[in-house]
This record gives structure tokens, sequence and C-alpha cells, in this order.
């Protein structure tokens, strides 16, 4: 009788604990969530489906993979197409047609995917024996390894035969490399080259030493073949690229056209062309110039006001104290913003965040400040080189760290990373840098209407970064409609915005390095100019707090911003939607 007891009260503690926690799910959802989309499930399982296809198909070049994620991106149009669009809601009908965008982009970068690699299939001629391999491989289908000792052995005399006619064709042509191939062409077929040799060298991997056969059969052919690929990567990016073994400072890039822009533009719901975002810069950079002279005036340089900037520059911290100057404006932006209740900003958010430092490596490439959850500082290392040491300090000095410090923490991209990963994960899938880097940006913007800045030094610091968006929209634009090249765009950021050398040289890597997409650097001002033609509609007509607006930004997770503004303002929004949203004004 007993034990009957014993088991009813741990029975109905259990139903009380259940009955508990449902409810408390259920309170937390009802409070929190600003909107349930109907195609969150749908979203989630293409998201879900493309990761697996994603890592079964790694070889980009792949006709198979181009096969595949067509089929696949078809077969979810034609599920898209079976939803009845007027009987969504308003998150619903936003979310079906960022889906329809991206369905329309995909399939649109996967025909410029094989155009690029036509342009230089010809110079990698065995790359389809090779994936072949790898995807025979995936398969798990038997293997002969004496035929593929013989597959490698003739791989091996093809790249031989092909290099040995293009230095003989470089021979009759003068050495002008340009004759047989354009030199950007010619650097994605080095990097496609080495990609493909890590393919190999995995494919060898997998069965080297598990496979007596096959290790007995292929270890020469491989080791040849894997030696004659470094030779020809060596050889093309040489004789064909134009760079010697020791030159890794050589931005090449890969411009990708007036065409591909226009398929990037439609993609990030930007009705502009290129020459009309080009226009927008100048029009911000002129407007900085202006302000830039006030400031200079104020500190005595008169005109001049890259004496004003040079002065600025001289502002550094000392050694070791950087982290120390980082946490004070980090705090200081924080209090900035609550006192006058701009955002909501989560307990958890401001004790979580942390700060590391950046290693010298990593500062080649990004000479400043980057963050999230953590902050990475950039400031010199005693490995450094003195006059590295010297251009660091400079490029990282206090007046400067002042608007990059609540751009990359809170109320920038730390608090950002907070908000999305807890509403509507699933429009992940739309992740743009005209919504994440516009963000950031935007509050430079507003910070600066607000009066963040104390001073003309102050003011200088915040400028050259605004600056320094406006040329980012100008030379990344211009460099991919091949109308400046690499070393042009690093004369532009040292010349127009008073950038190191050794900063800008690491500014124009970092953006066309292949890391980030085409318009990345152009999201920056634009997707700021876009939330703050959003703060002028919804704010400054009264229709609006501050707070109100800035927190259901962060709740719509990262789209393009036209959708955020269509859910805001309840927009009417039709199957057939077209991108159409002026908010740089109708003259550009």
């Amino acid at each position: 009788m007993k034990t009957k007891i014993k088991f009813l009260i741990l029975t109905c503690a259990l139903v009380l604990s259940l009955v508990h926690s449902v409810e408390s799910r259920s309170i937390a959802i009802s409070c929190d969530d600003p909107g349930e989309s109907e195609l969150r499930n749908f979203l989630e399982n293409y998201s879900t489906d493309r990761g697996s296809l994603n890592r079964y198909y790694t070889i980009d070049i792949s006709p198979k993979r181009f096969e595949r994620m067509e089929k696949f991106y078809i077969d979810w149009r034609d599920k898209l197409e079976k939803i009845h669009f007027g009987n969504l809601s308003q998150p619903g009908r936003v979310d079906y047609l960022l889906f329809k965008n991206r369905l329309v982009y995909e399939l649109r970068l996967l025909d410029q995917q094989k155009k690029k690699f036509a342009e230089m299939e010809h110079l990698i001629p065995f790359a389809g024996v090779i994936i072949d391999l790898h995807e025979s491989r995936r398969k798990m289908e038997a293997i002969k390894p004496d035929v593929l000792a013989t597959v490698l052995t003739d791989m091996n005399r093809q790249i031989v035969t092909l290099q040995t006619k293009l230095e003989q064709k470089l021979k009759a042509y003068g050495n002008n490399k340009k004759s047989l191939v354009k030199g950007t062409v010619a650097n994605r077929v080095v990097n496609t080259i080495n990609q493909l040799g890590e393919v190999l060298e995995d494919w060898h991997h997998y069965y080297y030493g598990y496979d007596p056969l096959f290790s007995w059969w292929v270890e020469e052919p491989f080791n040849t073949l894997d030696s004659t690929l470094q030779n020809y990567s060596a050889f093309v990016r040489e004789k064909l690229v134009g760079l010697n073994e020791k030159d890794n400072d050589t931005i090449v890039g890969d411009p990708i056209g007036q065409e591909a822009l226009s398929i990037e533009l439609a993609n990030e719901m930007i009705p502009y062309t290129p020459d009309e975002l080009i226009a927008i810069a100048n029009r911000e950079f002129a407007w900085c110039d202006a302000e830039m002279l006030k400031a200079s005036r104020e500190l005595g340089f008169g005109d001049d006001w890259r004496k004003a900037l040079e002065h600025v520059k001289t502002l550094h911290v000392e050694p070791g104290k950087q982290p120390d100057l980082i946490r004070d404006l980090a705090l200081e932006a924080i209090q900035f913003l609550e006192d006058r209740d701009l955002v909501t900003i989560p307990p958890l958010a401001k004790e979580t965040w942390r700060m590391r430092m950046m290693s010298p490596r990593r500062q080649r490439v990004n000479p400043f400040f980057t963050g999230g959850e953590t902050i990475s500082i950039s400031f010199p290392t005693n490995t450094m080189q003195h006059d590295d040491k010297l251009m660091s300090m400079r490029g990282n000095n206090i007046h400067f760290a002042r608007a990059t410090v609540h751009h990359e923490l809170i109320p920038g991209h730390h608090l950002q990373g907070f908000m999305t990963s807890r509403y509507n994960t699933h429009r992940r899938i739309f992740r743009t840098p005209f919504w994440g880097e516009g963000w950031a940006l935007y509050w430079e913007l507003l910070l600066w209407d607000l009066n963040f800045q104390k001073s003309p030094e102050n003011r200088i610091g915040m400028l050259f970064w605004r600056m320094h968006r406006c040329a980012r929209i100008i030379f990344s634009l211009s460099f991919h409609l091949e109308k400046m090249t690499a070393e042009e765009c690093i004369e532009f950021l040292v010349n127009r915005v008073g950038h190191e050398p050794a900063n800008a040289s690491a500014e124009v890597r970092r953006s066309f390095a292949g890391n980030y997409s085409p318009l990345y650097q152009c999201a920056y001002m634009l997707g700021g100019l876009q939330f703050r033609a959003l703060y002028e509609e919804l704010v400054a007509s009264g229709q609006k707090t501050s707070r109100e607006l800035h927190d259901a930004i962060l709740k719509e997770n990262r789209i393009p911003v036209e959708m955020v503004r269509a859910l805001l303002i309840n927009q009417p929004l039709t199957q057939d939607f077209v991108s159409e949203w002026r908010f740089a004004g109708d003259k550009f």
C-alpha cells in the first residue's frame, strides 16, 4: 500500500512538473513572439535539405553538383507555387516573397558559376577525372587499384603535356600572358587547381594504408601526380597570373561584371544600378568632406583636414592599454543608449560579451576591430616590424575606436547576434549584409545625429569611418565593373580617405579575397541609409518610438531591409512583388 501511495505521489509531481513546464513555455512564446509565419517549418526543412546536399556535393565545379542543385531549387520552387499566397499572414507573405526571390537568385547564380568554369576549363581539362574519383568514393563504389594507378599516370602525362604546350605558346607570343588568358581568370585557375589537389589528397588518404592493394599500386603514381599538380599551379601563377613564388602581397581578385552585379542587387532587393549607387556614395562623401572641414578648422588646421586627421591618428593609447579603452567605450555606448531609451538591451547580452587580441597574421587582412559576442582587438604586438607597429597604432587610435566599438558590440553586431539567434531563426537563410552591416553602420549615423561625439577629434574619428564606407561602395563596384584595379583601389583609400598604406592594402585584400559577397562592402553605408530612411518614415513621423522601431527590426532577423519595412508598415503585398523602395531618393 505504501508503495502504491509513493508511486501516486511521484506521478502527480511529474504531471505537475510537466504542466508547469508547458505553461512556462507557453507564457514565453506569447510574450516574446513578434508574429509567427506559416512558412517557418517549410523554410527550416529547405535549409536542412540544402545543408545536406552542400555537405555531400562539395566540389563547386562538379557537373553533378550543378545538375543536382538545379533540380533541388526547381523542386522547391514548385513546392512554393503550390502554397496559396492569399491565405498567408503578413509574415508568411514576406517569407514567401523572400524565398521566391532567393530561389531565382540561386538558379541564376548556378548559371554564373557555369560560365566562370567554362572560362577556365581549357586550363584544367583533368578536373573531371579528379571529380569522378571523389564522387565515386562518395558513392562507395568498388575500386580496382591497378586501374586507378593507370588513371593517375595518364592524368600526370596530360598535365605535363598541357604545361609544355602552354610554355610553347607563351614563347611564341613573346611571353605575353594576356594572349592566353586574363590574369583574373588565371588566378581563379590557380585556386581551383589547389582545391582539386586537396580533393585528390583527401581521396588518396581515404584508401591509403587501409587497402593494401591500393597502397601498393597507387603510392608512386599519386606522389608523382601530386608533385606535377603543384608544379603546374606554380607555373600558372607565375607565367599566367604574373606572380612569383615569393609574392604574397599583390591582390588580383575576380571582378564579376555588370550582369552578375545586377543579379546580386536583385537578390538584395536594391532597386538601383551600380552607377546610381556610386552617385549615392559620392553624395554622402560630399557631406563628410564638409563636416571634416568644420572639425579641421576647430582644431586650428584650417581647410587642410588631412593634417587634422594626422593629428588624430597620433592620439592612441600606450601598448597594453587598448583593452581598457575598448571596455570603457563599450560601457559608455551602452549607457548612452539606455539613458535615451533607444533600444532594449537584454541583461544577458550586456553580461556575456568579451574580448580577445587579434593575431598579427589576421591583422594582415583585418587591420581593424571585428566583433560580435567577442570583439577582436587589433593592436601591435612585440613581433611586428617597427613601422607596422606605428601604422597599427595610428589606425586604431582612440577616436577611430569610438566609432567602431559600438559598431562591433552593442547596439551593433553583438546585440544583433543575440537577438537573431532567438527570433525568426528560420529566416537565417536570407541573411544579408545590408541588414547585418547596415544595422551597425546605421547606429554610427544615428549616434552622430544624437551628439554622441563630444569633440572635434571624436567627430574626425567618426567621419573617417563614414568616408571609409562611402569609399567601399565606390572602389568595390568600380573593381567589379573593371573600372579600377586592386592597386588603384588601395591608392583611392590612401588619397581620398586617409588610410595608412598597409591598412588600405589589407582592406582591399579582404574585399577581393573571395571570402565576402561582391556587394558586401557596399552594404555598410547603403544598408545604413535604408535603416535611416525607415527611421525617418516611422520615428520622425511619430508612428513609433525609437525603441519600438529598433526592437522590431531586431526581431525580424537578417532579411533584406525592404522586407523589414513591409512588415513594419504592413505594406500590401502581392505574389508578383518587385522591389521598388527608393530609400535614397529618386534622383539617382
